[in-house]
């Protein structure tokens, strides 16, 4: 099989007429109403910086126009990677992390940006510092009150068949990588954790629950000569895993988004960076056994300041994936999607 796009990327979300124009780390779902619905860090000023917000946008035409984004998590501090899952008849939550103050400073020596950390408190730090999300019971139209993680992960949330949410995440401050259920009050109960031998930085997870009721996870590896892409598996419902196998080059690119094609095949998306930057995809057409890899959607990035790829299905069986990107040198990042579908050979 091959890919076939449809199209050239086209914007999603963008603020060009201000200095706030940093858009990144997208994700995006169907929701039950039919609609499209897009989540990604929106209005910064760089890549770590205090005016992040997690921010969502809304497509009625499976994914030809969206509307502008709009906060969903808005705290003082650098709300990132925003993820979005919709389950049941009428939720969806969206999920987010941030940095502390320390951090931020770190980063940055902008006296604008420094003259806004002045302004956070102690309190404030303390009271929002963390993973969080949101719940919706209304398809996306009204969120309710934050809630904290004791994970994160760039998109967030697994919605399983039996109605329960599981989140497959990195412990925030910490490096471990596991699975919790999500309550609809906001709790979580630790079910199981993914094994890893140390070697490198495993991070940023993504999992989805398969047909036969298999979770699939792929997972991000780094260090200084890493970055590519593990895979683990759960048959109990996350609280045993595999040990992780490697899926690509050392150079390969991460991280990565799943989807279960109603075809049956499996897609995971994934960011690519080394020259040509970009996005490819890979298949598995044996539940995740083999993959067939490199399958280029975008090779128009001018550095590697790009990625964080998800897709979904549209109605007619084509899928749209959402990615960040410097559309050229000059721009600043905003979210792009691709309009794209699977072809025989």
């Amino acid at each position: 099989m091959h890919i076939q796009l449809l199209g050239k990327p086209t914007v999603v979300m963008e603020n060009p007429h201000s200095k706030h124009c940093y858009f990144a780390w997208p994700s995006i779902a169907r929701l039950q109403d039919g609609r499209i619905a897009a989540v990604s860090s929106g209005f910064r000023l760089a890549h770590l910086c205090p005016f992040g917000k997690a921010v969502i946008a809304y497509s009625d035409d499976q994914g030809k126009t969206f509307t502008s984004p709009a906060p969903v998590i808005d705290t003082p501090l650098d709300d990132r990677d925003a993820g979005i899952t919709a389950f049941g008849e009428t939720g969806v939550v969206v999920t987010s992390f941030n940095n502390t103050v320390e951090e931020q400073r770190a980063w940055n020596d902008d006296a604008y940006i420094r003259a806004y950390l002045d302004t956070i408190t102690p309190q404030e730090e303390h009271r929002y510092h963390g993973a969080e999300f949101r719940f919706s019971h209304d398809c996306g139209k009204t969120f309710g009150r934050l809630y904290r993680s004791p994970v994160t992960s760039p998109h967030g949330i697994t919605a399983l068949r039996d109605g329960s949410l599981l989140w497959v995440g990195t412990e925030f401050g910490g490096s471990d990588i596991c699975a919790y259920t999500v309550c609809p009050d906001g709790t979580m109960t630790k079910r199981g954790e993914i094994p890893h031998d140390g070697a490198a930085e495993y991070c940023e997870p993504h999992a989805i629950e398969l047909q036969d009721g298999t979770l699939l996870c792929h997972i991000r590896a780094e260090r200084d000569d890493l970055f590519t892409l593990y895979q683990s598996q759960s048959f109990d419902g996350g609280r045993t895993w595999t040990a992780m196998r490697r899926l690509l080059p050392d150079l390969g690119g991460a991280p990565a988004h799943l989807l279960e094609h109603s075809s049956g095949i499996l897609l995971s998306t994934y960011g690519y960076r080394c020259a040509p930057y970009g996005v490819r995809v890979m298949f598995s057409a044996d539940n995740a056994a083999t993959w067939d890899t490199d399958h280029i959607l975008y090779s128009e990035g001018t550095d590697d300041d790009l990625g964080y790829p998800a897709s979904v299905e549209l109605d007619d069986g084509t899928i749209l994936t959402v990615f960040y990107a410097h559309p050229h040198a000059d721009a600043p990042t905003v979210i792009l999607c691709q309009h794209w579908e699977i072809a025989a050979d």
